[in-house]
């Protein structure tokens, strides 16, 4: 399925933005990500298998509650990563 990353993370796919990856649900999909763009996984999700507080996946174009989130052949999943500054 189509994945859309946002730029902080192109740097671990070859600056692709949008890749493909599979999954039944988005634990299964960040793992097959981890496989395919190694370290991608850690900077999404924390040591206790949370989404990290400054990310956001959305499936379908609604926000996705945890990593348990099942997912079809069709859908599309983005990942959003909140913007900080001075």
């Amino acid at each position: 399925m189509k994945v859309l990353l946002p730029s902080p993370l192109a740097s671990y796919t070859a600056r692709q933005r949008e890749v493909e990856a599979e999954g039944a649900t988005l634990a299964e999909l960040l793992a097959d990500l981890d496989r395919r763009y190694p370290g991608l996984r850690f900077r999404v999700i924390d040591e206790q298998d949370a989404i990290r507080p400054h990310i956001k996946i959305f499936v379908n174009r609604v926000q996705a509650p945890s990593i348990a989130q099942l997912l079809g052949p069709a859908d599309e999943v983005l990942v959003v990563a909140a913007l900080s500054g001075g």
